[in-house]
């Protein structure tokens, strides 16, 4: 789309493609998210928008979506890609930034379905996100924060090579729970040459990136 490209933007990895996403993409990520994104009773969200009914989880994936694009600037941003395996969408790689001309820094979060976790995807689809930040932007930074009982999400972290960098609390459905967060510095990152990147360039002005 001439006038807004980030519907051009794509990521190939071994397993999987990651791209802004359809509408159809958005119609399969929904029923995804009705199906069940985490085990009843533990919340991995800060924003706990899957403690609803199936109906109400799926509605909001996609009313979600369309707030996100509107709100798209070079100063303030948030591309949430559809993880797209064997050709069905099942969940969202997000990458966010603030003034990210200056700061240079990217925050990441992500989840995918409930019966598609375990299987390794979670780690392909941050190396991939990861590798648009660095070899794509041009960041210096990327981070993300995580609850300190969501273990999967903290092994994914560790093993992409992400280091500590501090923790802070928050009120998680009416109790306290730290939150670790983590910071990558570009010169710690592994280039991954099985990634590639497709119809970036006319999105970097909408990114704050056109130096990248």
């Amino acid at each position: 789309m001439r006038h807004f490209p980030l519907f051009d933007l794509k990521l190939t990895t071994p397993r999987l493609e990651l791209r802004f996403p359809s509408l159809d993409d958005l119609e399969q990520i929904a029923d995804v998210a009705a199906e069940g994104v985490h085990e009843p009773g533990f919340m991995p969200f800060t924003f706990p928008w899957s403690d609803t009914t199936p109906g109400k989880r799926a509605l909001s994936v996609i009313q979600h979506q369309f707030r996100l694009w509107g709100g798209v600037t070079p100063e303030d941003w948030s591309l949430e890609l559809a993880v797209v395996h064997d050709g069905r969408a099942i969940g969202f790689q997000g990458l966010t930034a603030s003034d990210f001309a200056v700061r240079k820094e990217v925050l990441s979060g992500s989840w995918i379905g409930r019966r598609f976790q375990g299987q390794g995807i979670g780690t392909e689809m941050r190396g991939a996100i990861l590798h648009l930040a660095f070899a794509g932007l041009k960041a210096d930074y990327a981070t993300t924060d995580v609850f300190e009982d969501n273990l999967a999400s903290l092994g994914v972290t560790r093993k992409l090579g992400y280091h500590e960098d501090g923790m802070r609390t928050h009120n998680r459905q009416g109790r306290r729970v730290n939150v670790r967060l983590f910071r990558l510095a570009v010169q710690d990152w592994t280039p991954r040459p099985d990634i590639e990147i497709h119809g970036l360039e006319a999105c970097l002005p909408f990114l704050g990136a056109e130096e990248a």
